[in-house]
């Protein structure tokens, strides 16, 4: 039996990392361009089916830092894994495999945007993207949810702050900061005192 406290809590170990800061630099800039409206559906996919490079299990716990961190959550994933893999370096590298090839796509688009946005089947086609996206986060979403089983905090209550938080901020439009400060601080009380017993 380990000796660590809490190790039966930590994650399964991913089996593989990058070969090198070129493969990390082409696996971000393929993911990128592939995260239309969203990249969580495509990094979980990418990171953690294709590559293998991440565990779900450490998907969900670096998924949910970069969300509390300020930034953009892909942006703050990207700088966690390169750091964690290549130190400094990986960390610009999959920093700059993210953003360098969809911002020279998104500058173009904004011209054409320009030239084309008050035709009809444009509009109607950034709706559907916009659905289609929605799909597939809730879909991940799902997909991802199996990693609570691993959560100190129970289930009924992981899903009751779920649909309080969603409650609150797609039905009653509560700033998603004090959503944030207060489900959040719930959820780290909780998990604390599971631990801690």
């Amino acid at each position: 039996m380990s000796s660590l406290p809490f190790a039966h809590l930590a994650p399964t170990p991913a089996p593989c990392r990058p070969a090198s800061l070129r493969d990390l630099f082409f696996a971000f800039t393929w993911l990128a361009l592939q995260g239309f409206g969203g990249v969580l559906v495509v990094v979980q996919r990418e990171l953690v089916e294709r590559k293998r490079w991440l565990s779900q299990e450490e998907f969900v716990e670096d998924w949910a830092v970069a969300q509390v961190l300020p930034g953009p959550n892909v942006v703050n994933l990207a700088l966690m894994f390169g750091g964690r893999m290549f130190g400094l370096p990986g960390a610009l590298t999959a920093l700059a495999g993210l953003l360098a090839a969809p911002l020279v796509i998104v500058l173009l688009l904004a011209m054409l945007h320009t030239r084309f946005a008050g035709y009809p089947a444009v509009e109607g086609a950034l709706r559907g993207m916009a659905a289609v996206s929605a799909g597939l986060i809730g879909a991940v979403g799902l997909k991802l949810a199996v990693a609570l089983a691993n959560n100190p905090v129970p289930l009924a209550w992981s899903v009751a702050i779920a649909l309080t938080g969603f409650i609150l901020v797609a039905l009653l439009h509560v700033p998603l900061w004090y959503v944030m400060a207060g489900l959040g601080g719930l959820g780290c009380v909780l998990a604390w005192r599971r631990l801690r017993a």
